[in-house]
């Protein structure tokens, strides 16, 4: 696998999330629902792979920012698995609607899960590690322009929704409305 091809699977994986997160974020207004402490943790675990994925476009695939995909992921996983747990226990309810039949906490373990193994995969061609320069927006691909601004923008909107949930205090374990608005 060469530098290139790593580099738009890389921003092919940023855009995939950048989904993601833009369709939780989506279905958190239409719906009407706040996102809980550990649905904005999730998130902090989803941003921190979108962070890595962003590094392997700008500065080229290294090591280190496929550690921080994983180290992401691990603690994404940890969190939505602790979610899981939590509304597994008969007679407890749920939070949020489900989607395709799971809840979005399920979806997000799932997605970890597979953004782990993705990551170990990519980890293991050694040839995208030769010549790894830094290549400026001006010069990047379409497609890695695009996922560089899906970033920033799903990353700006995602800490502006939690500050507008949460402020500068602790989030209510259980939200009912936004802070900033009260």
């Amino acid at each position: 696998m060469t530098n290139n091809l790593s580099r738009q699977l890389n921003a092919l994986g940023a855009i995939a999330l950048s989904l993601v997160l833009g369709f939780a974020f989506y279905s958190q207004i239409a719906e009407n629902i706040l996102a809980c402490p550990l649905c904005l943790l999730q998130r902090v675990g989803f941003i921190a792979v979108l962070f890595g994925l962003l590094c392997n476009i700008i500065f080229g695939p290294r090591m280190i920012h496929y550690s921080a995909m994983l180290a992401g992921a691990l603690l994404g996983a940890a969190v939505a698995l602790r979610q899981v747990s939590l509304h597994v226990i008969p007679g407890t309810p749920h939070y949020g609607a489900p989607f395709l039949g799971m809840h979005f906490y399920t979806w997000a373990f799932i997605t970890f899960a597979v953004i782990i193994a993705g990551t170990a995969i990519m980890m293991a061609f050694s040839a995208q590690y030769e010549k790894v320069k830094y290549v400026p927006f001006s010069m990047q691909t379409g497609i890695a322009k695009i996922a560089i601004i899906a970033v920033i923008l799903i990353t700006a909107s995602n800490m502006l929704n939690a500050f507008a949930e949460c402020g500068p205090y602790e989030c209510p374990g259980d939200p009912v409305s936004y802070w900033l608005f009260r």
